[in-house]
């Protein structure tokens, strides 16, 4: 047998191995919800389940999905860092994942914590395997498509992590290093509200995770994290999300640091700017304003004037 005659025989074989229902993988970096509920059943797919909203998921999420607890799955809960690479790869062989399956986040508030989680997972080499539903669980609920209460249990698999790219997160140092150079070495993009950035508020209304100091890191550029989503919390178009960041001299030709208040919805705009419009050299600050803005000694730029938590 000639070899295309094989490979053609190959493809064949793998599309009846599929559900009849099931359509081709979706190039780029995320899936729609009409295509999600058509692909269910796909045995190369595993749907992970990560919201901020306690007992969202319990109360139905979409079928076959694992719930993925932010605060606990996707952080070290001994010391304040990501999950381990030992901890996360025991999570993915209890889901099942192999090196051939296609990972699906998706989340309540608009993705900001399954954009967190795609963010780590592209930190331990997962970022071909990951996508993010685009709209949500938001999405999901207002298109009336079906939730489901049981946890579905999934065969454990052999999985091993592939090599890491830890220069996707940014540390303290170097958001420092681009402090003190002026800002010319690349971009820190304050994707907060504005008035989380000129120092009128130090968090949202309703926040526990504070700082002593309210502000903005000294040159970052304001570009809250909504204005890359259209009303129904799906991204824009890329031309339309290019012209936003262009708009305020963020176009990919510095490198660009995100960050927020911990790190979540920084992911959000990390995402965008990455994996949706390709950006090559795109960082995420995880610390974030509760680590800068509670750090001794750094410059905070405050326009408000509030100095001291609230005074």
């Amino acid at each position: 047998m000639s070899p295309l005659r094989l490979l053609a025989g190959l493809a064949v074989a793998a599309t009846l191995a599929l559900p009849a229902s099931a359509q081709e993988l979706p190039k780029g970096p995320l899936v729609t919800v009409d295509w999600l509920s058509k692909n269910l059943e796909n045995p190369k797919i595993r749907v992970f389940e990560v919201s901020v909203d306690p007992g969202v998921y319990e109360r139905g999420h979409i079928p076959g999905a694992i719930n993925i607890r932010w605060h606990h799955d996707l952080v070290d809960t001994v010391r304040r860092d990501i999950v381990s690479a030992q901890n996360l790869q025991a999570q993915l062989q209890a889901a099942g994942v192999n090196k051939d399956t296609t990972i699906i986040l998706y989340g309540d508030n608009n993705n900001w914590f399954a954009a967190w989680g795609a963010w780590v997972y592209e930190v331990y080499g997962l970022g071909n395997q990951v996508k993010l539903l685009d709209g949500g669980r938001k999405l999901w609920e207002a298109k009336g498509l079906p939730l489901d209460t049981s946890v579905k249990n999934y065969a454990k698999s052999n999985f091993t992590l592939p090599a890491g790219k830890p220069q996707l997160r940014a540390k303290l140092a170097d958001v420092l290093s681009v402090v003190n150079a002026g800002n010319n070495s690349a971009v820190l993009v304050d994707i907060r509200s504005p008035d989380e950035y000129n120092g009128k508020i130090i968090a949202p209304n309703g926040i526990k995770e504070l700082s002593v100091r309210a502000g903005h890191i000294p040159g970052a550029k304001n570009v809250p994290w909504g204005k890359a989503v259209a009303a129904d919390g799906t991204f824009l178009p890329a031309d339309e999300l290019k012209k936003v960041y262009a708009d305020a001299g963020i176009d990919g030709s510095k490198p660009i640091i995100t960050y927020c208040r911990i790190g979540e919805r920084s992911s959000h705009t990390w995402f965008a700017l990455a994996k949706i419009l390709g950006y090559q050299n795109v960082k995420n600050y995880d610390g974030s304003w509760t680590e800068y803005g509670n750090a001794v000694g750094v410059p905070v730029q405050n326009n408000a004037g509030l100095v001291w938590n609230g005074k």
